[in-house]
């Protein structure tokens, strides 16, 4: 019974990697987990759209380049098909032409090929609990462009000027009517280096529903809609 339990509570991965070794050293990093499973390789997007379609994975690795289809055409044949997919973008570079290319065709997620194991473990637990991931490497980079699109500054933390409990912010931002606590405060540079809210509450020691409270309590101080908002939010008033 037990066996069985922990079958149905892995999460199911296709790789989708060109080069053979790559895909060999991918596959065994993933599998030194006790909940995660490869169950089919591709090693060009062709193949990986026909795998994902006969195996039903839970989430997909998909390298970007690669021969025949690439990795960003495949994601969007797999999307067309079937719109909540979960797929991760595993990539030796972080080109913003890529990053938005991939996200636009519905990857929930941006990983760097050099990724600790640890964090690439987590990118795959989070895809798979529905939450965005983006490598703390490039997520600058995909802020940026969605706060120039959106027509806001972003300040990198290294530039932030000092504030009481790091409460600071542009010039021609309102001030915070309710400001944000220490904890919040903890909790949002978590949020913003992309981490879901379970590795937050493993982060700080706390419950999950604490986590979720602290994230909700989070978008309503600062009157945002979602996560990446609050992370916009945050680099511009230099709260991280």
């Amino acid at each position: 019974m037990e066996n069985d339990h922990s079958k149905r509570n892995e999460i199911k991965v296709v790789l989708v990697e060109d080069h053979l070794l790559t895909r060999i050293g991918l596959r065994t990093v993933l599998e030194r987990t006790s909940d995660i499973r490869v169950i089919g390789e591709a090693e060009n997007g062709a193949i990986a759209v026909r795998l994902v379609r006969e195996l039903r994975p839970d989430v997909v690795l998909m390298d970007v380049g690669m021969p025949q289809v690439d990795g960003i055409e495949a994601v969007r044949q797999i999307c067309a098909e079937n719109p909540s997919q979960r797929i991760i973008m595993l990539t030796s570079h972080d080109s913003e032409r890529e990053i938005l290319a991939s996200l636009s065709a519905g990857a929930g997620g941006y990983c760097l090929k050099d990724v600790a194991p640890d964090r690439l473990y987590t990118a795959v637990r989070s895809i798979h609990a529905g939450d965005v991931w983006l490598d703390s490497a490039i997520a600058y980079k995909a802020l940026g462009r969605y706060a120039a699109e959106k027509n806001v500054k972003i300040r990198k933390p290294a530039e932030k000027p000092p504030g009481q409990n790091g409460n600071a912010q542009s010039d021609d931002l309102p001030g915070l009517s309710d400001p944000l606590s220490n904890r919040e405060l903890e909790v949002l540079k978590l949020l913003v280096e992309g981490c879901s809210n379970q590795e937050i509450a493993n982060r700080l020691v706390i419950s999950l529903a604490t986590a979720k409270t602290h994230v909700r309590n989070i978008l309503n101080k600062l009157t945002v809609d979602d996560r990446t908002q609050a992370a916009v939010q945050a680099m511009r008033r230099g709260l991280v």
